[in-house]
């Protein structure tokens, strides 16, 4: 059996990002998203225009290395392969209030861009401060493993009090691009394809994206 290459997959994308509200959660503190509408056909404007105001941290966003390192990468200077090509989606028992560890996640194999359902932020309409991190230990394994992308469905690779931020550090030592807030609940494992580009917002810390996965289709040989 072999896997088709992306070029030739039709298969229907599955959109892994939360709608953009006023309802969506943010970190406590953090700006929510609003939209002011400055024209409106409906009020007899000759066209609609509005302007959006939130944080860049929003729904599901790729973070730039400058969000916890000191003259780290800006969101633009991310590398775009980090964000699109082949991934593996992964299930954990997520516990809350505990981070993910080696032993919740048993993978061997080499991979390049990992996505991890915890489980633990289930409803992106409510901010619970109790969800699942990411264990440093884990995360220098999956770059041993030649991980360079981690994707999770919690608002941070690290618990919502830390202050340290172990995991950002280890992401950091280890050159993996972090990508936050995915919705995965009702995903299975498996294969995909990624697509999920930061927008080119030149010295910022984080995007938001609209990621979004393919399945990879597997053909006879």
């Amino acid at each position: 059996m072999n896997q088709s290459s992306s070029a030739e997959n039709n298969a229907p994308l599955i959109d892994i990002s939360p709608p953009i509200t006023p309802d969506l959660a943010v970190f406590p503190g953090d700006t929510p998203p609003t939209r002011e509408v400055l024209l409106d056909m409906a009020k007899g404007d000759n066209l609609t225009l509005s302007t959006l105001r939130t944080t860049v941290h929003l729904g599901s966003h790729a973070d730039g290395i400058n969000h916890y390192a000191v003259d780290g990468a800006s969101i633009d200077e991310m590398p775009l392969e980090r964000y699109i090509g082949p991934c593996t989606l992964v299930r954990v028992s997520g516990t809350r209030g505990r981070r993910v560890a080696n032993a919740d996640l048993p993978i061997d194999r080499r991979l390049r861009r990992l996505l991890i359902a915890t489980g633990t932020q289930p409803d992106k309409r409510v901010f619970n401060p109790d969800f699942s991190g990411l264990e440093p230990t884990l995360i220098h394994r999956l770059a041993d493993l030649g991980v360079r992308t981690i994707g999770i469905d919690t608002p941070s690779v690290d618990m919502a009090d830390s202050k340290d931020l172990p995991a950002h550090g280890a992401c950091l030592e280890r050159g993996i691009a972090i990508i936050e807030g995915l919705v995965l609940d009702e995903i299975p494992e498996g294969e995909y394809e990624l697509i999920a580009q930061p927008l080119k917002l030149v010295g910022f810390d984080a995007s938001p994206v609209r990621a979004v996965l393919r399945p990879v289709p597997v053909v006879e040989d």
